[in-house]
This record gives structure tokens, sequence and C-alpha cells, in this order.
């Protein structure tokens, strides 16, 4: 009995740590490792982007003329969904504080209220993120991706960008997606935009008070650059082929890197909020299942709290790397 009580005695003093060093669990200190190296993770990607950012400002697409969609509201609503997103983060990371306070108090019943709220923020975050995605994939203006690989939009006189099928003549054109059966060595094409190349310029041809915006940035009014009505149509004669949406080899909205780093990003993000709510439901039913009750203790509540507030202030930094600068 003495010699294990020794050997006690000396792994709690090991190096000075104890059983809980700076008065912290090694649960938590486990937590807070890993969020550490996931900070760094995060800010390697988020230095990347702003590295490309700086180094094509003049091209870079501008966040409120890409993110402009609401549902079942028309017209532009510029940064209105994403900053409804954002707010419902962060009130699910209010209604985890309240968890973890509540577990203090070892009040179970608000414990689970608070951490059921905590997890229908987090899915109604993640619905509304792929929403996102689904609209940013899609597209609905539509523009010209030219020779080189620019893209250029189409504006009314008011200088406002208009969709494509809003002026392209319609009519009986021959447009032919290949298939397996008639396609090259049994490969798919690309599915065919709403119009074709051709309806786009022929239309823009017959509508005097339209011209197209460039990628660059005029910096007289920060704005993308408007072309006069020639110069437009001597752009237009580089034409490649008609763009709808973003992927990862073509952008509707400007630099195809805007949309790689978008997805990469947002993505990573996504992933961690959605390993979050899977962490909160299996505590969640931990909770009703009277585990942490029964132990007199809710520290796994308050280490996957931390893990959901470092989640949420990371949307902090990728909300304004991505939205507002």
């Amino acid at each position: 009995m003495k010699a294990t009580s020794a050997l006690d005695s000396s792994v709690d003093s090991w190096n000075g740590g104890g059983k809980e060093p700076l008065k912290a669990s090694y649960g938590k200190m486990m937590m807070w490792f890993f969020i550490l190296s996931d900070a760094l993770t995060f800010s390697g990607f988020l230095t990347a982007y702003g590295l490309m950012r700086f180094k094509f400002s003049d091209t870079w697409p501008i966040a409120d003329q890409v993110f402009n969609h609401f549902p079942f509201l028309h017209g532009d609503h510029p940064m209105y969904f994403v900053a409804l997103m954002t707010f419902v983060l962060i009130f699910s990371s209010v209604t985890m504080v309240l968890a973890v306070d509540a577990g203090h108090r070892q009040d179970k019943k608000k414990v689970t209220s608070y951490m059921f709220l905590t997890i229908i923020g987090g899915i109604l975050f993640l619905g509304s993120q792929a929403w996102e995605w689904k609209n940013f994939i899609g597209g609905n203006m539509g523009a010209i991706q030219m020779n080189d690989g620019k893209i250029i939009q189409f504006v009314n006189a008011d200088g406002k960008q208009i969709a494509l099928t809003s002026f392209a003549k319609t009519g009986p054109i021959a447009r032919v997606k290949h298939e397996k059966g008639n396609g090259i060595w049994f490969s798919s094409g690309e599915d065919l935009p709403e119009v074709s190349l051709s309806q786009v310029l022929d239309g823009f041809k017959a509508n005097n008070s339209l011209s197209v915006r460039i990628e660059k940035l005029d910096p007289a009014t920060g704005d993308k650059t408007i072309l006069g009505r020639a110069q437009a149509e001597r752009f237009l004669v580089e034409s490649k082929r008609v763009v709808y949406g973003a992927n990862l080899k073509v952008n509707e909205y400007g630099n195809t890197q805007f949309g790689d780093f978008f997805f990469f990003i947002t993505g990573f993000h996504g992933f961690h909020v959605l390993s979050g709510i899977i962490i909160n439901i299996i505590i969640f039913v931990n909770v009703l299942l009277g585990t942490y009750e029964k132990r007199k203790s809710y520290e796994m509540v308050e280490k996957v709290a931390l893990y959901w507030h470092f989640v949420d202030l990371v949307w902090v930094f990728v909300f304004t790397f991505f939205y507002l600068i």
C-alpha cells in the first residue's frame, strides 16, 4: 500500500501538473489543444484566401453582387440572408452558454431545453448554407466567358445586371447535348444552358440600351467597369460560351479562384458545424438518459460547448473575409 501511495504521489506531482493542470481537467485541456490546432488550419486557409484576394483585388467579385438572394423574395437583397445565417449561429452559441450554466446548477431540464435549441440552430444554419450553395452553383443571371477565360455580365441602361434570358432572342436553334448514344467515347457533355451564345449575342445587338460589365473594378466608382456600347460589341467578338453559376472550373461572378476558395473554406466550416451537431445530439441523448446527472457533473456539456463556440467564432472570420471585405 505504501508503494502504491508513493507511486500515486509521484504521478500526481509529475511536472507540477497534478490531476488538473492549470485547474482544468485533462478532457478540457485536450479540447483546447484540438481547438488550437484547428484554429491554425483555418488561419492558413484564410491567409491563403487573403493573399489571392489582395493579388487579384482589381478583378475579385463584389460580395453584394454575388450573395443577394433571399428565400421567397425577388430582386436584390445583398447580404440579408447571410446576416440572418450569422444571427442564427450566434444565437445557438448563446443557448449553448445557457446550457453550460444550467449544468453547473445541476438543472437537467434547462440543460435539455437549451441544448435542443442549440441543435436546432445548428441545423437551421447548415440548411441555410446548403440553400446558399445551391444558388451560388446554379446562378440566375448568367454571363459570358471570353476566350481568355474572363467573365462579362450584361447590364441595362441603369447599370444594373440583367438575366440573359430577359433579352436573348428565342427561336428554333438546333442545340444537341452529347449523350452516350451520340457523344464521343461514350462521354456525356455538359448540361446545355437556358440560352445559346448566338441567342445572347443576337439579343444584345437588337437592344441598344444594353451594355456589358467586365471583371475589372472602376477606381472612380469602386464598382465593376461598364463599357460603352461600341467597346462592348468589340469585346463580344471574343465570346466563348454562356456560363451559369459557379463550379471549380468556371465562375459566373468573376474570378474562378473566388469560387474555389468559397467551396473549400465554407465547406470545411460546414463540415465542422455538422460534426458539432452530431456531437451535440449524442450529448443531448446522454442528458436525457440522466448520464451526467448520475455523475453529478455536466463537464461533457462544457467540453462540447468549447467546440461549438470555436465553430461560431470561425464563422465570424469567414463572414468577414468573404462577405464584408
